[in-house]
């Protein structure tokens, strides 16, 4: 069989702790070239990994590597460029979340996949879980009927990566968050961009509802990048939704994700940090779904397993596709325009 040739756009802090070892312990998978900025880091990176080739600019990267797909990293406002050249190179496309920081933007990527017959996946680690494929399935199958209200709730014990000061538990890594990628406004930094994409990925593909119109509040860090998280959301079916987020969990806490979707025949209730998938109906006829333990943990190299599975042409599940990144990216494109305009904002 011959192995998937991946290569990796933006190897700073998550990418050397989490995408490369993961993709150098997949036997299936060859990391034949990296692309960052600054010859020191890139050559140390080359050599941590043993990577044949490393590249300062990725577009050289895409013209001369041999590639079947690639695995972006890098800050979130070069996720569109880059994800549209490595599909232009008819490569298949891992981009971290936020997939793009434009809703604009959003769309056309998702039509340049669609266009050039690649498969575009969003690092949404939770929507490649048994209990996300299930609540997914339970919604198909009109487990809550017509769907009518969502809430949505994410916690994260991120304090001081959106305040400025770095991230404790990367101390020991081969580099650190950058600062302006997360605690930036002017560069989409703040809990939204940076944590709340992860939950309204979960969202979509659990419920596939596109939004149409959002009204948003924040509490902002130090840096000016919001910290903690309120909106209300109108969906194309009528349906509304209620969105919150805050980054201040204690450290010894694991993140809190929480959905609850309720529809015109009951309500569907899943809760990650609990480990608990619940059908609750009108009829009694409930389901109350058994889960192993740790089913609620984010599965680190899910989203890179799954891009090596579809490069090696194996069976694979796109759990995170880009029409599900693009809704996110609407309604977080529209909240932050509400929070600048104090209006509610069509998407």
């Amino acid at each position: 069989m011959r192995k998937a040739r991946i290569g990796l756009i933006g190897a700073g802090w998550w990418a050397t702790s989490v995408y490369l070892p993961h993709l150098k312990a997949d036997k299936r998978a060859d990391v034949v070239a990296v692309n960052r900025l600054g010859e020191a880091e890139l050559e140390a990176v080359r050599r941590k990994f043993d990577i044949p080739s490393a590249f300062l600019d990725y577009r050289e990267m895409l013209a001369t590597a041999k590639l079947d797909g690639v695995v972006i990293a890098s800050p979130h406002v070069f996720h569109f460029e880059q994800a549209m050249a490595a599909l232009d190179h008819g490569l298949h496309v891992l981009v971290d979340k936020p997939m793009t920081v434009r809703a604009a933007d959003a769309r056309i990527l998702t039509a340049k996949a669609s266009e050039r017959d690649r498969q575009l996946i969003v690092s949404y680690g939770w929507n490649f879980t048994p209990m996300a494929r299930e609540a997914k399935r339970l919604i198909a199958d009109g487990g809550v009927g017509k769907v009518r209200h969502i809430k949505l709730h994410m916690a994260s014990p991120l304090r001081d990566l959106f305040g400025g000061e770095g991230l404790v538990e990367s101390k020991n890594d081969m580099f650190q968050p950058a600062a302006s990628t997360w605690s930036d406004p002017a560069a989409a930094g703040g809990y939204g961009w940076g944590q709340l994409s992860h939950a309204l990925g979960l969202l979509f593909h659990v419920v596939d509802l596109d939004p149409v119109e959002v009204y948003a509040a924040a509490v902002s860090s130090q840096t000016g990048v919001d910290l903690y998280d309120a909106s209300v959301v109108r969906f194309a079916n009528g349906a509304t939704g209620s969105l919150s987020g805050a980054g201040t969990l204690p450290k010894h806490v694991l993140d809190q994700v929480e959905l609850r979707v309720f529809g015109t025949e009951g309500v569907l209730l899943m809760d990650l940090d609990g480990e608990r998938l619940e059908l609750r109906r009108d009829d009694r006829a409930d389901n109350i779904v058994k889960l192993d333990a740790g089913a609620g943990v984010y599965p680190l190299g899910r989203s890179v397993e799954t891009l090596v599975d579809i490069c090696c042409g194996e069976p694979a599940s796109n759990d995170a596709p880009g029409h599900v990144g693009r809704q996110a990216v609407e309604v977080l494109d529209a909240f932050y325009r509400s929070l600048a305009s104090g209006k509610v904002e069509k998407v």
